[in-house]
């Protein structure tokens, strides 16, 4: 056995039976696909010492980039470093688009050709629309370029009341920036949102009318300006809203015509006032289908009793009982009733219902005061866009501390019952006021915007009849089919009108020349006021005037605004 064991096996020595069944047994669960159970062969020399070369050529590159860094451009590197920094710049956001009713676009944005910062503001460049659209400043930089306003900002119209949704939200950048002030890199951190779209009630064919009418006026009679405004009475969504003169919101934007902008200040014709909104004016005999209406609630007159106007009634003087004040008509009037004397404009009439006369008891200017409240005069209009100025009524508290002789008189009375004296209105207020004759003591909120009124009520004055409106509807259309707004009696027209001409000044050789209606007349749907501001009392024409002008021209494509069955929407 022992000799067999370590017996040297030769090539041909025989193999035991038992060693080849104990090796088939034993055979090892090799995977040939993974190469497994196949003699390795050792790595050469050669193979070691190549690897080798290569490991320690790249440990020298990165060694040797390691000591330029550090050693050799470090000082130049260190100070790029402090030199560069980050700064967040604002991406602005583009405003969002402004359109009149029908989709005609008002304002809107432009790529800016010599800047990647922001958009140019653009509006049309048809006249009228200043004082509604308003206009933008553009955000401030340094000389170095960089920004130290990072907005724009809204200047007056709907650019400043509506700004919070034209405006959108800005972006935000990181910018690195180099030693020189130059740009590196940058990138984006909060992408802007650009602003909402708005679409106005005004109609922009109607508005572009109105004003080329009162700028038409303004030049042939002399006038100093003019406003205009129609509104829808029953969504209270204003049509037309211009003023004249106006600045151009392009040029006030681009703010590089240095030349115009200073014409612009130094005007003495005030083109930045709204006329229709912030403008106060002696209203005149416009005053006087509001005193109608008190006279008829306080039940001090009957609508059809008549009242004889020879042209003037005198009272004794408070002063010299043996000489009288002598208050004039515009012309004698013969025997009128409410309605006559609102279509004629008597003065004797309103005389005699405001202060009283011998028989005819009178209002007072307690309660003319009340009733011209009562329509909205003398109180700002709760809208921010349409606030503008209260005006004044006058009364003796007023008059005391005007005054050095602050008694009130009753010709104080009678002047204040025809619109004269201290009396100071606002278009917008005047407007509102002919709107609530028209619905018949509903009064409408004045809006801007396109359906912003969907869905709402709208007050009504508390007036015991709605007959007391229409002894007023009624004389307001005798005044255009036979009184002093008879030019508006034209085929098609159908409306309803009151006119008034107020004297300014000591020497009243200047006048406010005014018209104000409704349209159709047997079914009110809209209600308009013209004012010429500050023209001589000897021209021939005026407010009422330039209203046909205007009528005239839009009647053609909108016919359906003067018939009964205007829309209704």
């Amino acid at each position: 056995m022992f000799r067999r064991l370590f017996r040297k096996r030769g090539t041909g020595g025989e193999v035991d039976p038992e060693e080849i069944f104990l090796d088939s047994k034993n055979l090892p669960q090799f995977d040939t696909d993974q190469f497994e159970g196949q003699i390795e062969k050792p790595i050469t020399p050669r193979t070691i010492l190549l690897v080798g070369a290569i490991c320690t050529l790249i440990l020298c590159s990165f060694a040797y980039r390691a000591w330029a860094l550090q050693i050799t451009d470090g000082e130049r590197y260190a100070k790029r470093s402090e030199n560069n920094h980050l700064r967040h710049s604002t991406i602005f956001a583009d405003r969002g688009n402004i359109y009149d009713r029908n989709e005609v676009a008002l304002a809107w944005n432009e790529i800016n050709p010599e800047s990647t910062d922001h958009s140019l503001r653009k509006y049309i460049s048809k006249p009228g629309f200043a004082h509604v659209l308003g206009y933008v400043r553009y955000p401030l930089k340094d000389s170095a370029g960089n920004y130290y306003q990072e907005t724009l900002d809204p200047k007056d119209g709907v650019e400043r009341l509506y700004n919070k949704l034209l405006s959108g939200k800005d972006g935000v950048k990181i910018v690195e920036i180099n030693a020189l002030g130059k740009k590196e890199s940058e990138g984006v951190l909060d992408r802007p949102q650009s602003g909402k779209n708005l679409v106005l009630s005004i109609d922009a064919d109607l508005q572009t009318e109105m004003h080329a009418a009162i700028k038409r006026m303004a030049a042939q009679a002399g006038f100093q300006g003019g406003a205009g405004g129609l509104i829808d009475l029953k969504t209270g969504e204003m049509l037309v809203l211009t003023s004249y003169p106006e600045y151009d919101p392009n040029i006030m934007t681009d703010a590089s015509d240095s030349k115009t902008i200073q014409s612009y200040v130094k005007s003495t014709r005030n083109p930045f006032v709204d006329r229709f909104v912030d403008g106060v004016y002696t209203p005149g005999s416009t005053v006087k289908p509001f005193l109608a209406i008190g006279a008829l609630q306080e039940k001090i007159i009957d609508a059809n009793k008549k009242i004889l106007s020879t042209g003037s009634i005198s009272v004794p003087n408070p002063y010299d009982p043996t000489k009288k004040s002598v208050f004039v008509d515009w012309r004698p009037q013969g025997w009128v009733d409410m309605r006559k004397a609102i279509a004629v404009s008597s003065n004797v009439y309103f005389y005699e219902i405001g202060g009283g006369f011998e028989d005819q008891k009178g209002l007072g200017i307690t309660r003319v005061e009340k009733y011209l409240r009562l329509f909205g005069f003398g109180e700002k209009l709760s809208s921010e866009f349409f606030a503008g100025k209260p005006g004044v009524i006058p009364n003796p508290a007023w008059k005391a501390e005007n005054f050095k002789d602050g008694t009130w008189r009753l010709g104080d009375t009678y002047h204040t019952s025809i619109g004269q004296y201290g009396v100071q209105v606002t278009p917008i207020q005047l407007l509102i006021a002919v709107s609530t004759i028209a619905n018949s003591g509903v009064v409408p909120v004045p809006v801007l915007l396109k359906g912003e009124n969907e869905g709402k009520s709208f007050e009504k004055l508390p007036i015991d009849s709605d007959k007391y409106f229409t002894v007023v509807q009624e004389g307001m259309r005798m005044g255009v089919v036979e009184g002093t707004a008879s030019v508006l009696n034209v085929p098609g027209l159908n409306m309803a009108g009151k006119t008034g001409t107020a004297e300014l000044g000591a020497d009243r050789k200047l006048v406010n020349s005014w018209v104000m209606g409704f349209f159709p007349y047997q079914k009110p749907r809209y209600a308009f006021v013209v004012l010429m501001e500050r023209g001589s009392r000897d021209n021939k024409v005026g407010a009422v005037h330039a209203a046909l002008d205007f009528f005239k021209t839009v009647y053609p494509n909108h016919t359906d605004m003067f018939t009964a069955e205007a829309p209704t929407e």
